[in-house]
């Protein structure tokens, strides 16, 4: 008998189950606003800022205990803060719309603790750079989501709200489980290895990691700066795109218009065998949904080895981490976890000729990707090995991620179908490097080719 997920109920207690292996993700249920709804609604005047953000406390309130999204939420500032938005008499692109903030980026009106002892109750001078910009063009920062330890390994106590028996993914969990929750319609992360898109499948929910750099980092704790890569989840591919807008600007949205069929590369890649039969069937599947909408699907080699670039990606990882956390490492090591002390000895035990060799390797096969890539609109590939692990420790293996993040190259995840336990599973789509736009407008074509253009809370 197959196992049934425990999933979130905020006002009762049975157990919500399904009946068949997989099922279709189905359109969300109350409160039933997606951010690019929201702004429309506010800005012609519809509903209020105040009372979109009483909506959403009002099922945080209920939920929250169940789920520990939130390392910081204190309503009444929420309330003031969309107060303000109401009171300004030219409303921006993103006015009144709750955003979940997670808590390694700088906060000038609440905490930022990044999930260590170290730094309980620090409160920064000012907000980072991303956190200011949206706020500039009206979003309401509804809370401080819950993160691992310094966005590394050591987890938190945040909830998959799918199964609460479940992990919600890597560092950026608060964010992800709070979307799938509920909380907010829209909500910033980061990504070092897998930290967006892991998270996003495991919660259902759409994800989007630009191009490398194309987001100040300003204001945001570093783990590997060469590799950490500001990024957000969202109801659909337009929220994808509202806050890309908001953080990327016109200069990084314009490119060549999207035309059929798509030209997919199909990259099952070397750690296949990692993967279990549901998210094998849900990946064939898509192939399948997308060979009948008429789109060219090919299996292709790339031009790169996908263990040797993971290896690179985790020297790199953790030499930079090492130096990252030095401060912490050298005055507070008594209150590191183990996996962040595991990291930093692990990188005083490879030389900088390793290194070295590593960060080439990188910048080799992100060349060699660019060109490869002429040739081609999408690759397509498991997000996940598999649905959400059970237990809240380990977060799974991020190896369907962390080759394409260590390119550098955009990411987003389409939240596909549930596996025979009920938990999301997701599609992977690559771009090519710096064509966020492209990906963008590929993922709206795919996500309604596979009939999930808005995704589903848990309930």
């Amino acid at each position: 008998m197959p196992e049934r997920s425990e999933a979130l109920q905020c006002d009762r207690t049975s157990k919500h189950s399904r009946s068949s292996t997989h099922q279709q993700m189905p359109m969300s249920t109350s409160p039933s606003y997606d951010a690019t709804t929201i702004t429309k609604s506010i800005r012609s005047g519809k509903i209020s800022a105040r009372e979109i953000c009483v909506e959403f406390l009002e099922r945080i309130t209920t939920c929250e205990p169940r789920i520990h999204a939130f390392a910081h939420l204190d309503p009444e500032a929420a309330i003031r803060m969309a107060e303000s938005v109401d009171s300004r008499s030219v409303k921006g692109p993103l006015a009144g719309v709750p955003i979940g903030v997670k808590d390694i980026f700088d906060t000038v009106d609440m905490p930022t603790e990044y999930n260590s002892p170290i730094y309980e109750g620090h409160r920064p001078s000012r907000d980072c750079s991303a956190v200011a910009r949206l706020r500039a063009k009206g979003a309401v920062v509804i809370g401080k989501t819950a993160t691992t330890e310094f966005a590394f390994m050591h987890t938190g106590p945040t909830r998959n709200p799918f199964g609460r028996n479940r992990t919600p993914g890597s560092s950026s969990a608060g964010s992800a489980a709070g979307m799938a929750a509920g909380f907010f319609p829209i909500a910033l992360g980061t990504q070092t290895a897998g930290s967006l898109i892991k998270p996003a499948s495991y919660c259902g929910s759409f994800a989007y990691k630009p191009t490398f750099g194309r987001v100040s980092m300003e204001g945001v704790k570093p783990l590997a700066p060469s590799m950490d890569t500001i990024g957000w989840f969202g109801r659909s591919v337009e929220d994808l795109r509202l806050l890309a807008e908001a953080l990327l600007g016109e200069e990084w949205l314009a490119g060549v218009t999207v035309t059929a069929p798509l030209k997919i590369i199909a990259a099952e890649t070397d750690f296949w065998d990692e993967s279990s039969a549901d998210v094998r069937e849900v990946f064939r599947w898509s192939l399948e949904a997308l060979r009948d909408s008429g789109h060219e699907v090919q299996e292709v080699t790339v031009p790169f080895d996908y263990r040797t670039l993971a290896e690179a990606h985790k020297v790199i990882n953790d030499k930079e981490g090492a130096r990252s956390l030095r401060y912490e490492y050298e005055f507070h090591r008594a209150l590191l976890s183990d996996s962040v002390l595991k990291m930093i000895d692990d990188a005083h035990e490879r030389n900088c000729t390793e290194e070295m060799a590593a960060r080439a390797y990188i910048q080799v096969k992100t060349r060699d990707m660019m060109n490869f890539m002429k040739a081609y609109d999408v690759i397509v590939t498991p997000s996940t090995a598999h649905e959400a692990p059970e237990g809240l420790a380990a977060t799974g293996t991020s190896n369907f991620i962390k080759t394409w993040n260590a390119l550098g190259v955009p990411q987003v995840n389409v939240p596909v179908r549930r596996g025979r336990h009920g938990l999301p599973i997701g599609l992977q789509l690559v771009g090519a490097y710096g064509n966020d736009s492209r990906l963008l407008d590929i993922a709206r074509t795919v996500s309604a080719e596979l009939g999930v253009e808005t995704s589903e809370l848990a309930d």
